[in-house]
């Protein structure tokens, strides 16, 4: 008989679904202190949570037969997810359980938006009839740009479509197939904003999503557009956006989400022509139904057969496993993070192959790592081994892998190759000592590199005066050297060099680069 606490409230579906299960014994307590839940989770197989409950290491630590954790939600901050890996603990969520709800909140805020909603109860309530001041627009045959195209966007696309208006989208991590399969347009981010009647944001708060949507990105975009907000308090500067809808730079706008939350103090409130809702994406009675019953569905699937369903953490792997292959997973690992610094296309295909020592194990382990080096940071939830291949899936990146046991010139050899729109490109790495990452190659430029800290890599013509034209740059904007790797010259007279800095470079420094004449392209990795 397997035991599941319940510890914090569930929709009665996902509980009845339990009851129904042969072999499962659930027990639910709620509001458990810490301490009260250390004192009791030593007995349980599994524990479903969602965000009230704190799972802490002392939790973790205390249940001795605990075997997984389920999320019904999104969010696992409340979860610390690298002890449950090293107590051998899956923790899982349910990504995709809301997804509707949220896209339909998006949508509905749209209508608001477009036809005064808000306002014109409140004029009606109030003992008027100001129809002539009320005057709306229609959304068909308007442009709906949605900016991120995972599965919530996906689906406002499709009820975008449905409602006969034209669909562009702009996320650089899906394919274009993805696109083209839901009949939306792909895009750059410029082209986003200058062409949307109606901008809606479905993207995770990273640090390079935040204030996606700035005094730039508002001042491009058209006197008559809207802008929704149903994703991350964050993505929009929300001091930029008072500024365009007070000067009426833009029309209106529609938030679920804020910077601050509840946001008491902002002067957005003050403005007629936004619509506020109190962070409801998720808040319809069906959400809370799916949600449940998926985790409950997951956890119980995982029980039964081992099957590790939008799991969260890796897997406890032997002694002997780990050792054979943690270096190769760690080498795979910083080539996918380097390929990803040097595409600026979705990927549409990743090979990975494996030759010498590396081929002895498994290839499963170290392709999967290349993909969280090329996919890890890019999304709100943590991407590793275990769910990387249901993301990549997601975002319309298949793979291929290949292992051979001869590795010429090389003990063991791993390369990596991302196939995107237009162009390939691959790269290859080794281990010195077995422990020690190499790149050894980029494209068909043979330069050997210690992967680690800050690279600057540009491709440029071969002549002289060019590398000292960067390092000046560096030394002027207080930056040291301190490696620097430089290729023979292609068939082209082209050259690639890797240069390792003391410092990240800023937008201004990375541009003074860029504009070295004899600079062909110049991108900054960091490791």
């Amino acid at each position: 008989m397997k035991k599941i606490l319940i510890s914090d409230k569930l929709a009665e579906d996902g509980i009845n679904f339990l009851n129904e299960q042969d072999g499962i014994q659930i027990h639910i307590q709620t509001g458990l202190t810490e301490e009260g839940l250390c004192e009791i989770i030593a007995e349980y197989d599994a524990l479903l949570i969602r965000s009230d409950t704190q799972v802490t290491a002392n939790v973790l630590k205390a249940a001795k037969k605990l075997k997984v954790v389920g999320r019904a939600g999104i969010g696992v901050d409340n979860v610390d997810l690298a002890v449950a890996m090293e107590q051998g603990i899956i923790v899982m969520n349910t990504p995709d359980a809301n997804a509707t709800t949220t896209a339909e909140l998006a949508i509905a805020h749209m209508f608001s938006l477009s036809r005064n909603l808000p306002i014109a109860n409140q004029s009606v309530r109030d003992g008027k009839w100001e129809r002539s001041k009320l005057v709306g627009a229609e959304v068909t045959h308007k442009t709906l740009a949605i900016l991120g195209f995972g599965t919530i966007g996906r689906i406002v696309a499709q009820r975008g479509n449905g409602l006969g208006m034209r669909v562009i989208a702009y996320d650089p991590f899906v394919a274009p197939e993805i696109f083209e399969k839901c009949n939306a347009e792909m895009v750059d981010l410029e082209t986003l904003v200058k062409q949307a009647d109606y901008l809606t944001l479905h993207c995770p708060l990273l640090e390079k999503t935040r204030n996606v949507i700035g005094c730039e990105q508002l001042a491009q975009m058209k006197k008559t557009a809207r802008l929704i907000n149903c994703a991350r308090g964050g993505l929009v500067d929300e001091a930029a956006l008072y500024d365009a809808l007070k000067e009426g730079r833009i029309a209106g706008a529609a938030l679920d989400v804020y910077e601050q939350e509840p946001p008491k103090d902002s002067p957005l409130l003050s403005l007629d022509n936004v619509v506020f809702t109190p962070h409801l994406g998720a808040s319809t009675k069906e959400a809370q139904v799916a949600v449940s019953v998926e985790i409950a569905r997951q956890v119980v699937k995982y029980l039964q057969t081992g099957e590790a369903v939008n799991a969260l953490n890796l897997p406890r792997l032997s002694a002997e496993e780990l050792k054979q292959a943690l270096p190769f997973m760690n080498l795979a690992q910083i080539l996918g993070k380097v390929l990803f610094g040097l595409i600026d296309q979705p990927i549409q295909k990743l090979e990975v192959a494996v030759y010498g020592k590396a081929a002895l194990g498994k290839v499963r382990p170290i392709s999967s790592q290349a993909m969280v080096g090329l996919l890890a940071g890019q999304f709100s939830t943590p991407v590793n081994r275990v769910n990387v291949e249901n993301v990549a899936k997601r975002q319309g990146i298949s793979l291929i892998e290949s292992q051979t046991e001869a590795a010429e010139g090389y003990q063991s050899l791993i390369t990596i190759t991302g196939h995107c729109l237009d162009k390939t490109i691959s790269l290859a790495g080794t281990l010195l000592g077995d422990h020690h990452p190499r790149l050894v190659s980029i494209n068909h430029f043979e330069i050997e590199v210690v992967p680690e800290g800050t690279l600057l890599i540009t491709r440029h013509d071969d002549r002289p005066g060019v590398i000292a034209a960067i390092s000046s740059i560096l030394g002027e904007s207080g930056i040291n050297i301190t490696r620097m790797q430089v290729s023979l010259a292609d068939e082209n007279q082209l050259s690639m060099m890797v240069i390792s800095v003391s410092d990240p470079l800023n937008a201004q420094v990375l541009k003074a680069v860029c504009d070295v004449p004899a600079v062909h392209t110049a991108r900054q990795i960091v490791l």
